[in-house]
């Protein structure tokens, strides 16, 4: 296993670094420059000035020097610092990163802890009322707006009933670990609602096709308990797509749920990210990117390890 992890650990760096040279280049490519935005800001700022501006900043020089230039600060541990926030890069991810772990995170353990025993329990009897129910449920779930459920849950909980906060991440001159969770109640339960149709389908037809093989019916004419042979030997091998899903979908954890931190005015990964680039904060934009792509690598290969502790016929050698 050690080596197979290595062997992915330097594949993850190799991706890595191309997807940093592809990010640059593109944000690179984009029209105009920090310096253009403040000439356009400020009018008393001369040509002069502009071209001084550029030559301090290194936006004179050829897109590759000024890749590599940025590539060897940032194996260094430097990655800039943030114009829209006037402090270094790594300190304006931070906060936004725990932010958007502790909203997804919490989304994510909600969602599959819903979505796997209402799959399970849909997969004993197909076809059945409770199946069909659950189908529904999940259909009407996966094609709900994310927007349109926010505004729903805001106008229900925070308006009419008016038990929960709008928005924001804290009440102001309060910020204890009660009032922060009252205000993760509505967007986790956004998140959770939407995600939890496409996980509940998964689980619901991996859990089938279990149920239909060879060592489950063995399982039974043993004599083993219908709770064993559903927890024991059907849901250990109908684990393997959840596993898939739920690592695909820590990409998402990390760059963060741009649509609903907007409705909650949540500080997460994706409102930030979003603004950086229309900002044109190269460096913050750059980093934010490059660590939804680290998160989803390892997430993939954090899913592989999982394949050999679920299923004990998978080797990683």
């Amino acid at each position: 296993m050690t080596r197979f992890a290595v062997t992915r650990l330097l594949q993850t760096a190799a991706v890595l670094a191309v997807m940093s040279f592809v990010i640059y280049t593109l944000i690179g490519l984009m029209p105009g420059d920090p310096i253009d935005l403040m000439i356009a800001s400020d009018p008393h700022l001369t040509a002069a000035d502009a071209a001084r501006l550029k030559a301090l900043y290194g936006l004179d020089r050829p897109l590759m020097e000024r890749y590599l230039a940025w590539a060897g600060a940032a194996l260094h541990g430097n990655f800039g610092y943030s114009r829209l926030y006037m402090q270094p890069t790594l300190a304006v991810l931070g906060p936004r990163l725990l932010n958007t772990a502790i909203l997804m995170g919490s989304s994510l353990a909600l969602a599959l802890g819903l979505a796997i025993p209402l799959g399970i329990a849909a997969a004993r009897r197909p076809g059945s009322a409770f199946d069909s129910a659950v189908n529904f449920a999940a259909f009407a779930f996966i094609s709900v707006p994310s927007f349109w459920l926010a505004l729903m849950l805001i106008f229900v909980f925070a308006v009419a009933l008016g038990i929960l906060p709008a928005g924001g991440i804290a009440t102001v001159g309060d910020g204890g670990a009660l009032d922060r969770i009252r205000h993760l109640v509505l967007p986790v339960a956004t998140l959770t609602l939407i995600s939890v149709g496409g996980h509940l389908r998964y689980a619901r037809a991996a859990m089938i096709e279990a149920l239909t093989q060879d060592y489950v019916r063995t399982a039974r004419a043993k004599g083993a308990s219908e709770l064993r042979v559903l927890l024991r030997h059907a849901l250990r091998n109908a684990l393997i797509p959840i596993i898939t899903v739920a690592a695909l979908s820590m990409g998402s954890l990390f760059s963060g749920a741009l649509v609903t931190e907007t409705m909650f005015a949540y500080p997460g990964m994706g409102k930030l990210i979003y603004d950086a680039i229309l900002g044109n904060d190269y460096n913050l934009a750059l980093a934010g990117l490059l660590l939804a792509t680290a998160m989803t690598l390892l997430a993939n290969l954090a899913a592989d390890i999982a394949y050999a502790a679920v299923d004990p016929r998978i080797s990683l050698s």
